[in-house]
């Protein structure tokens, strides 16, 4: 019997010493076994994303600490899906680009509650208290940037203009509207521009500033819910409703590049239109070409490669036990949420080979006419 306890109890302590050694290897410089960063993306249909993905699995390349990536494909319920699984997997830092703002609150909430830190990136995760952090471009200059485009670029008076946002889930989508109203409005309201497409911007064209509910109404006329499908069939509704004084030399605010592209087609087919000049961001390969070609005026270049290091560096830093630096905040209507921006650039036909080639964001093989 004496011998049975004496090798019982030598087996508890060798078992102790064990889970010591175990622990102390998974506190140092990475976890041992799971996952330290876990990143959820919202889909891999879009170029921007795929490039995200990439970027990130490479800044962690010098690093002993471990990530992994999971895709939301449009979907808010498979986006909680895939936060449980990395919170399953023991991370300690959530890098999450939500699909939804507010959909995405019941996801990292969960995470919280595991002690877990809560980075939202490039996009902002809205009426909750569970964020702890936000890595984003500043939106509201997007926006303003698109609409000083069109400004620059308009001459005369009654210039046709159709407005186009993002996804009205997306709160990216409000402060990019919101950047370009407040820079358009003003020559709106004077005569230089005449809105052709939506009846609650007209409404509004003498409002310098916008409520959150004033916006909802206009989105609700002009969203393309950030599809190039949804966006091509709108911008065809628009143009079969609108007469011949609506067509001519025309200015378009186009959210994004994937849409920019869709809405440019349907418009360089309409015989009546005389010229356009279209907006887009985020600087896509393809977008870049019409760029190049003169199919699309202007991109806004949000350089990622920078957004990717400035939340791998917030993650990175958490992981070691320092705070991260920020530069600003968001209300995300529970709480004001600390943020690091990063700076956007115009990038059109004039500087595309500086600062999307000679930066080495690009390759000049991958295009063509340049």
């Amino acid at each position: 019997m004496r011998k049975r306890l004496k090798r019982l109890s030598l087996l508890l302590v060798f078992t102790l010493f064990a889970a010591m050694l175990a622990a102390c290897s998974s506190g140092a410089g990475g976890s041992s076994s799971g996952v330290d960063v876990g990143i959820v993306l919202p889909t891999k249909d879009e170029p921007r994303w795929v490039q995200d993905e990439e970027r990130f699995k490479a800044a962690l390349d010098d690093s002993d600490y471990t990530t992994e990536i999971l895709f939301s494909q449009g979907s808010s319920a498979k986006e909680k899906e895939n936060v449980e699984t990395l919170i399953s997997k023991g991370i300690d830092v959530l890098i999450i680009c939500p699909q939804d703002g507010d959909a995405a609150a019941s996801a990292v909430e969960a995470a919280k509650k595991e002690g877990i830190t809560v980075i939202a990136y490039d996009r902002l995760i809205t009426n909750t208290d569970a964020v702890d952090y936000y890595v984003t471009f500043d939106s509201v200059a997007v926006g303003a940037a698109q609409g000083q485009y069109l400004i620059d670029q308009a001459s005369g008076t009654d210039v046709p203009l159709y407005l186009y946002a993002g996804a009205a889930t997306d709160n990216n989508a409000f402060l990019f509207f919101e950047g370009a109203w407040s820079t358009l409005q003003p020559k709106i309201a004077d005569g230089t521009f005449k809105i052709a497409n939506s009846s609650e911007a007209e409404a509004l064209k003498d409002k310098a500033e916008l409520t959150r509910d004033e916006m909802s109404k206009i989105l609700g006329q002009v969203t393309t819910n950030w599809d190039p499908n949804e966006a091509k069939n709108k911008a065809q509704t628009n143009l079969t409703a609108v007469g011949a004084d609506m067509k001519g030399d025309i200015s378009i605010l186009a959210p994004n590049d994937g849409t920019a592209r869709s809405i440019a087609d349907v418009f360089a087919s309409d015989g009546d239109i005389s010229s356009y000049t279209v907006t887009g961001q985020d600087a896509e390969k393809a977008s870049i070409q019409y760029v190049i070609d003169g199919k699309q005026s202007m991109t806004v270049f949000k350089d990622v490669r920078t957004l990717v290091t400035d939340a791998m560096g917030m993650a990175i830093s958490i992981l070691d036990g320092d705070t991260p630096e920020t530069t600003g905040s968001y209300d995300n209507g529970a709480v004001e949420v600390k943020a690091k921006q990063t700076d956007v650039i115009v990038v059109d036909q004039e500087n595309v080979q500086k600062e999307l080639i000679d930066s080495e964001y690009y390759e000049a093989s991958e295009f063509t006419g340049l």
